[in-house]
């Protein structure tokens, strides 16, 4: 059974930092693109962050661009997401996705992917 599972969620203050982790099963990434995803209350669910399996080249919404760091341990079978300097508007359930990518497959897009977790809150406030 191919299973995706995110942690590493949690409530943090504005200018702090989270690891999420996206650890898969049933299945080895390392054929595998992956992406993060995001969904704050009332908006729509947005792109992140992704990884191609070939060559590991990362892609960055602008929002998070110098922020964020997406990095991939196929020893491990997971797939992190480094988040410094976080801001409120980063509030929202994070998502991992995967996918066998093309190399041009649009790997920010929702509908790009086969497979994904369950979620993980990320709260930042005060």
């Amino acid at each position: 059974q191919l299973q995706l599972v995110e942690s590493g969620g949690g409530l943090v203050q504005p200018g702090g930092s989270l690891r999420l982790s996206c650890a898969a099963s049933g299945f080895t990434l390392d054929y595998y693109g992956i992406g993060w995803f995001r969904q704050a209350p009332g908006k729509e669910r947005e792109g992140v962050s992704c990884i191609r399996s070939s060559g590991g080249s990362t892609i960055y919404a602008d929002s998070v661009k110098g922020r964020f760091t997406i990095s991939r341990d196929n020893a491990k079978n997971t797939v992190y997401l480094q988040m410094n300097s976080l801001k409120p508007e980063d509030t929202g359930i994070y998502y991992c996705a995967a996918a066998r990518l093309s190399p041009f497959s649009p790997c920010l897009l929702g509908p790009t992917y086969d497979y994904w977790g369950q979620g993980t809150q990320v709260t930042v406030s005060s």
